[in-house]
């Protein structure tokens, strides 16, 4: 079979539909997975899929491989990426997604669990060659059942977090499949909600689902300033991530709420491993150590970090780009509706919730930038940059997922994306002078690796 290399990315699938995926790679892709998931003593495989227009088709030509390789199938229908991996803890052990995330409308892709882990790296590239060699193997007694999971999803969120007051809330779903069940769940943990663009809609017709770019929070700012709203809640395309925006409209970005996530599971969970990636404040490290935990870098990725929180037993990860990950009280994997749930918790303690969350450590940073490459260039620019890479005391650098280098007063990181042909820059500083200083020190450093780098903000 031929096939588009290149839309076999480090965690998922993922490309333009129909050009280089199309419902005969879906069923080439249910037929290698249940090949694989037979061999690994999986009979039984979860199917969901988002909001998006070629999902149905997708979705059919993915079930119809796993039949055909002998799987059953329980097929979830519309759902959160969540929900699907809800259903792949509690009726089985394995499970796909059909779903483009936050990319533009025409892609579309999958994410996998196998056997209870997200499976990324080489296993996707083994699926890859399976399929191009059409060596995987038909199998009789496959069959397909509906599961609606909403329901229970909903109880098991509501059965665990509890608002110790109500709380009045803009949520804005973006026209995402999140629209299809976080309002109502929200509404079931006793909130007032005030609804933007719930309804499903593959064109994306308001604004696009994805709350790390600030352009896509006005209208969650403008709903908060316009009602008696305290908070707004925000929610990526498939809704595994969260974006937080206060009543005077500051972005909550994802590592501040880690030192608020960090500092309430640790008080059940004393001396807990705290988990995040390279592209997180220096001021996380600090607030979970000062809570009694302890604090673990790593690398970039949301299959990565999972992995990671189950070497250690962790019962918290976290990722700059809005994945976060609660084991203490839940499952461990990423889950927007069920971190904001759980931030409501917190701050509802609070008679003042905004208070609390300006009250979190900030510093001057960057957003996340890139530079764009050839394909396969970033690789090689970040191998140059780690022999280039040479900072006087007390400046250390880190080199676990690119080159990460930590003053005591900020931080620059520059690292190779895994999904995309581009590299991945962050600066911070304590102060405005800290930034500039550290920002100018990593694009020197950049520019020997580098000359012709042209820096622009993250697409994502």
């Amino acid at each position: 079979m031929q096939l588009t290399a290149s839309i076999f990315k480090a965690y998922d699938i993922r490309g333009i539909v129909p050009g280089a995926l199309n419902e005969s790679v879906a069923e080439a892709l249910g037929l290698a997975f249940g090949t694989v998931a037979w061999q690994q003593g999986e009979q039984t495989v979860a199917v969901g899929r988002d909001g998006r227009l070629s999902g149905p088709g997708l979705s059919a030509a993915l079930i119809r491989g796993l039949v055909a390789a002998g799987i059953d199938v329980i097929d979830v229908g519309l759902a959160t990426t969540p929900m699907l991996y809800f259903a792949a803890h509690t009726l089985c052990n394995s499970g796909i997604q059909v779903t483009g995330s936050h990319n533009p409308r025409d892609y579309n892709g999958f994410k996998m669990v196998l056997g209870g882990r997200a499976i990324y790296g080489e296993d996707i590239q083994a699926l890859r060659r399976m399929m191009e060699a059409e060596s995987h193997q038909l199998a009789d007694g496959g069959r397909v059942r509906h599961v609606n999971v909403l329901a229970p999803y909903t109880d098991r969120i509501v059965g665990d977090v509890k608002l110790a007051r109500p709380m009045k809330i803009v949520v804005d779903c973006g026209n995402g499949v999140a629209g299809a069940s976080a309002p109502a769940l929200f509404r079931a943990l006793g909130c007032e909600v005030i609804e933007l663009f719930s309804e499903v809609d593959g064109n994306f017709p308001n604004h696009h689902p994805d709350p790390s770019k600030p352009e896509n929070l006005q209208d969650v700012m403008r709903a908060l300033r316009e009602t008696d709203a305290e908070l707004g809640l925000a929610f990526d395309g498939d809704g595994d991530r969260l974006g937080i925006v206060t009543k005077d409209g500051h972005n909550i970005f994802p590592d501040r709420q880690m030192i608020l996530f960090s500092q309430d599971v640790l008080s059940r969970v004393p001396g807990g491993n705290i988990i995040f990636d390279v592209k997180c404040s220096q001021r996380l490290a600090p607030a979970i150590e000062a809570a009694g935990g302890v604090a673990h870098i790593y690398k970039t990725g949301h299959s990565l970090i999972k992995a990671r929180m189950k070497e250690l037993d962790s019962p918290l990860g976290g990722e700059m780009s809005g994945h976060i990950f609660f084991k203490e009280r839940w499952f461990g994997f990423d889950d927007g509706s069920y971190a904001g749930a759980r931030l409501l918790e917190i701050l509802s303690r609070s008679p003042d919730a905004n208070a609390v969350l300006h009250a979190l450590p900030t510093s001057h940073s960057t957003p996340e930038l890139n530079v764009a490459c050839a394909e396969g260039e970033p690789h090689a620019v970040v191998e140059r940059l780690m022999a280039l890479a040479r900072f006087d005391a007390p400046a250390k650098t880190s080199t676990i997922d690119g080159v990460r280098v930590d003053w005591p007063d900020g931080f620059g990181l520059i690292r190779a994306s895994n999904t995309t042909p581009v590299l991945v820059l962050r600066f911070e500083g304590h102060t405005a002078e800290a930034l500039h200083r550290i920002e100018t020190a990593m694009l020197a450093l950049l520019r020997q690796a580098k000359p012709d780098a042209v820096v622009g903000a993250s697409a994502h």
